[in-house]
């Protein structure tokens, strides 16, 4: 089943309930030509252990920060294999409902404790570790951004509900996998796998093959959170809160 894609993207404001703050101004003549892009060849590629099953990652460091290369594939309460066949966890990683991500029972750390659907929630601490393994973190929504920026994204602003990153989905997505000649370079060794998830809207898995969507520490209100999210018809990457938390989606953890 083909989930909607999301034909606006709301413009983001400061999360967990206060809807009035913008994250970011929009401007029509921003400038990157002060922005040094990472070179592709300068990327470091590692490992990483998750102390709590014994999975192994691999990692990559991207500019100034380092990024887990694959989806996070820990077994937790809330957490699913794509159309719950196992073998799709080997392959795409799990799919978390956002307070999954956020480790909202509190196992892990504080910071993302109680938040959930239908709930407001506040944390005075970054980051949030959330379901990361230890010395690893969910991502907030300036931290993708920094990512977008580090591949040579360029921001289109043409008008004030978009943000998105002409360029940066094609360097982030995986080389195979993807629908309709949708596959990236994996020039940056993030290889992104449209991975899909399961919609609250459709009330089902679907996707697979045509998007990626990932989850960021961001809440948008009580019923919707901050996300990345990638497609196969697209070179862009997106950020947008254009997403119910009760969703199924995935998780790639940045380094403390």
């Amino acid at each position: 089943m083909k989930l909607l894609i999301p034909s606006l993207l709301a413009l983001f404001f400061v999360a967990c309930g206060d809807l009035s703050t913008p994250l970011f101004k929009i401007s029509s003549n921003s400038s990157r030509s002060s922005v040094k892009v990472v070179n592709s060849s300068d990327v470091i590629v590692g490992s990483m252990t998750d102390s709590r099953d014994g999975q192994t990652y691999k990692t990559v460091k991207i500019g100034t920060q380092v990024w887990m290369a694959q989806n996070l594939n820990y077994k937790t309460a809330d957490s699913y294999c794509y159309k719950d066949i196992s073998s799709n966890c080997a392959k795409y990683g799990r799919l978390y409902t956002w307070a999954a991500a956020m480790d909202s029972a509190g196992i892990w750390s504080s910071n993302g404790k109680g938040c959930g659907y239908d709930r407001l929630c506040w944390w005075s601490t970054y980051p949030v570790r959330g379901v990361c393994p230890s010395g690893y973190h969910l991502p907030d929504t300036t931290e993708w951004k920094t990512l977008f920026t580090a591949v040579g994204g360029q921001r289109i602003d043409s008008t004030e509900w978009l943000w998105f990153e002409s360029t940066a989905g094609r360097v982030l997505k995986s080389t195979s996998g993807w629908y309709r000649d949708g596959d990236g370079t994996d020039a940056f060794s993030f290889s992104a796998l449209p991975a899909g998830g399961w919609s609250f809207d459709n009330i089902g898995y679907g996707d697979e093959g045509y998007d990626a969507r990932f989850w960021s520490s961001g809440s948008y209100g009580s019923k919707y959170a901050y996300h990345m999210s990638l497609h196969d018809i697209s070179d862009n990457a997106y950020l947008s809160h254009h997403i119910h938390k009760s969703g199924r989606y995935s998780v790639r953890c940045v380094k403390d």
